[in-house]
């Protein structure tokens, strides 16, 4: 260690109370972190690249410093999602500062790394009062029937109104309208269910009929529209 002239000259004076850390929340336990070893907990984080044209919500499982599982589900650029593949691969194994230090390909997994990490170093993860935290596999709850990622795409026009295009349900197929024309319920195609059917030997008209079903007072509509075409 190399010291100024100034500090070299200087009289020592004795270090007072020294109590270590704050502890934090973690997995259902107070912890004074001090190293990467002490942090555990599964939490998520959102990310955005510099044109904020995409978008990257990153779910990860921390035990004892190491990232155990990784969910990464990317939204708004194609090149994103096979960035989402390499991350996938480079996360886990690696310590959370490891993974901070990582090239995550993507701009905005990089950025969701950084706000994961900042919510996990100071205890504000989603299990920090879960005991023992959740096991490893946990991520996949935030997929709903078929490992899907929950995503709601809906444009608009001022000129001729809003288009759902797919929500929780599904893939929306149709638009129901009332006699003012506004949308009062839709029809839309569970697409994990469907595909699951299928895998299981179904036939896909059969699978995709099956599948099918409707929101709100689709019933009731007085004209039917499909969103991507009219």
């Amino acid at each position: 260690m190399e010291y100024s002239h100034e500090v070299e000259r200087m009289t020592c004076v004795a270090k007072g109370p020294n109590h270590g850390p704050a502890p934090i929340p973690q997995e259902g336990k107070w912890d004074q972190v001090k190293e990467i070893k002490d942090i555990s907990g599964l939490t998520h984080g959102v990310g955005w690249c510099a044109p904020q044209q995409g978008a990257c919500k990153l779910t990860l499982n921390v035990k004892n410093g190491i990232i155990e599982e990784a969910l990464v589900e990317t939204l708004g650029c194609s090149g994103m999602t096979h960035s989402a593949a390499m991350a996938a691969e480079i996360l886990t194994g690696k310590t959370i500062l490891e993974a901070m230090n990582t090239d995550l390909v993507c701009d905005a997994i990089n950025t969701a790394m950084r706000e994961l990490f900042l919510q996990i170093i100071y205890g504000r993860t989603q299990t920090a009062f879960s005991e023992g935290g959740l096991p490893i596999g946990a991520g996949l709850e935030d997929l709903g029937k078929g490992l899907r990622s929950q995503v709601g795409t809906i444009f608009s026009t001022k000129a001729k109104g809003p288009r759902y295009l797919e929500m929780a349900e599904g893939y929306i197929t149709k638009i129901g309208l009332d006699e003012k024309g506004e949308s009062i319920g839709y029809e839309f195609v569970h697409l994990g269910k469907m595909m699951e059917a299928i895998k299981k030997g179904t036939d896909a008209n059969e699978a995709l009929t099956k599948a099918t079903s409707s929101y709100g007072r689709f019933a009731d509509a007085k004209k039917y529209i499909d969103p991507r075409e009219e």
